[in-house]
């Protein structure tokens, strides 16, 4: 979508001084603040590479969300601009009227472009030259003259030609320019390409980190070094990390990882997606967090009996507002440690996914008092678990005081399906209307999800579309 509006005076403004180049050149030092944005959209998109590279020394703004106009970026116009911050970082002293501290590459900036274009309002120019927050990297680091943020995506295919071009760009300009990643995926790369692309970042910059990527354990403690480095990081998503049928050294390994987060003093939310590595070892990684998290999913993987018990331990996990523990069978394990593991969080939890995880009516019957105390829960899924009616019909109970409850989202009764496990959709409709009854019974408007997923049994996890079941004031006696 295009940052333009209809035309206004500043851009009827702009296009006129730009039909003469050197004369808007000219006029860049004593030029209005507000007619700054839309003559730089209008020389990006017409490719006026010399007004660029002018406009970028005398930038009166302290960042340049250059990120935000890049939908098809063009070599030139980047290369003006990067040619301008070459000027701009070679001058002793800076002109007069620049404020430039952060080139921003990343996929953001949006409002400021749709502000400065008319298309938001009630917004005054003064709340865009406000000094940027000083990260708590920027203390660790010589100050750099400038800083340019990109997200950076490691795939080993297709890594954008003009990211390769700006790494060298900066390298060759070390001291007066630092890279800056904020968000690092990783897709498809070597650990060579992964350990040369971040040799040039400041790891201490980067915030989020995903690997989306199928990793053996080995390789991951050979990344673990790199993760140990950024310490700022608040968001980290592992997936498929996986033992080799003979990994040696495979203590070694999980050491190696789990000790790094002694180092990630800001990690807020921890996502891994089928660590089959931690099984029997999660105490390892818990034991060496440094701060209480926010969010915390570990999905489809096998856990034991004690590493659920150290979970339910784990002073860090006190303050959470999700957990996900999809996928992570609990058939067989004490039915207490869940209930402990909910007592703590009570206070706290907004969200709760149980999904496929084996649980039995026994087991939800003993955390049903626990889960009623959870007074902050709004989204509470149970998908893919094999309880009845009765059952069910004790969760709505117990959790109708849950005032904040908003998303439920549950398993279609045991009793539609046959006992070789066959799914029966018309006893569901019955089911549905029994469901109804009760909620209409507790007196509470509510809506509630019933997901006619295949038979626990038979090994599926394919959730068919959830049905709603709604009770309202003006529901029908």
């Amino acid at each position: 979508m295009s940052v333009w509006n209809p035309l206004r005076l500043l851009d009827l403004a702009a296009m006129d001084l730009l039909r003469d180049e050197a004369l808007a050149i000219s006029t860049l030092e004593c030029l209005p603040t507000d007619l700054f944005p839309p003559l730089f959209i209008l020389a990006f998109y017409g490719r006026h590479s010399e007004a660029l590279k002018a406009m970028v020394q005398a930038w009166p703004f302290v960042r340049l969300p250059l990120g935000g106009l890049m939908q098809m970026p063009h070599r030139g116009t980047l290369q003006a601009v990067l040619d301008g911050i070459d000027v701009l970082v070679a001058q002793q002293d800076r002109p007069r009227r620049c404020k430039l501290q952060v080139l921003d590459l990343r996929n953001t900036g949006q409002y400021f472009w749709r502000m400065w274009s008319g298309s938001s309002s009630h917004v005054h120019s003064s709340s865009m030259m406000a000094p940027v927050a000083e990260d708590s990297s920027r203390t660790k680091q010589p100050l750099a003259l400038l800083e340019v943020y990109v997200e950076l995506r490691l795939k080993e295919s297709n890594l954008d030609e003009f990211l390769i071009d700006l790494i060298r760009w900066v390298e060759q300009r070390k001291g007066s320019i630092h890279l800056c990643c904020k968000k690092l995926k990783i897709i498809t790369m070597s650990m060579e390409n992964i350990k040369e692309v971040l040799s040039r970042v400041q790891l201490d910059c980067i915030q989020e980190v995903q690997v989306n990527s199928t990793w053996h354990l080995s390789t991951l403690a050979m990344f673990a070094p790199l993760l140990g480095q950024m310490s700022n990081v608040q968001r980290l998503l592992l997936s498929h990390v996986y033992l080799s049928a003979f990994e040696e050294q495979e203590q070694q390994h999980i050491v190696q990882f789990t000790s790094q987060f002694l180092r990630l003093h800001h990690l807020r939310d921890l996502y891994m997606e089928s660590p089959s590595f931690l099984e029997g070892c999660l105490d390892q990684m818990l034991s060496c967090l440094k701060t209480p998290l926010d969010n915390l999913s570990i999905t489809n993987c096998l856990l034991t009996e004690s590493d659920f018990t150290h979970l339910s331990q784990c002073p860090n996990i006190s303050q959470l507002k999700a957990l996900d523990l999809s996928g992570v069978t609990l058939t067989n394990f004490s039915p207490e440690l869940l209930q402990v593991l909910l007592e703590k969080v009570a206070a706290t939890l907004q969200k709760l996914d149980l999904d496929l995880c084996g649980i039995m009516d026994s087991q939800l019957e003993a955390i049903l008092p626990a889960l009623s105390h959870c007074s902050q829960l709004r989204t509470f899924s149970l998908c893919g678990n094999l309880l009845s009616m009765a059952i069910m019909e004790k969760l709505l109970q117990h959790t109708s005081g849950l005032l904040s409850l908003s998303q439920e989202l549950y398993p279609a009764p045991r009793e539609s399906y046959s006992p070789q496990g066959d799914f029966h959709p018309e006893r569901l409709v019955q089911l549905k209307a029994e469901l109804l009854k009760i909620l209409r019974d507790l007196e509470r408007p509510r809506t509630i999800w019933i997901s006619s997923s295949p038979c626990p049994h038979c090994g599926e996890n394919t959730f068919y579309h959830p049905e709603p079941v709604v009770y309202s004031y003006n529901t029908a006696a």
